[in-house]
């Protein structure tokens, strides 16, 4: 006679692989976030970007945009 042990349904895999990460301190999260892949992404992103570019602050906002971007976060310091 062979034993054939039966699988385990995903529900219960899923379950268990849950109460090991509970076990393990953590919890589940759902997050949604943009899809970049939308047409209607890319037409607001670029609807946007060009909002920026044609304001008055458009220069001062490039400015902050480069000096955010010298900024070292590591040493706090500019690069």
């Amino acid at each position: 006679m062979s034993s054939t042990a039966k699988p385990k349904p995903s529900r219960v895999k899923v379950s268990e692989h849950r109460a090991r990460l509970r076990a393990q301190g953590l919890r589940p999260i759902q997050i949604w976030v943009p899809d970049v892949r939308a047409p209607s992404f890319k037409a607001e992103a670029h609807r946007q970007s060009l909002a920026v570019a044609m304001s008055a602050e458009a220069l001062n906002d490039q400015a902050f945009i480069d000096a955010a971007s010298d900024i070292d976060f590591e040493d706090g310091e500019d690069a």
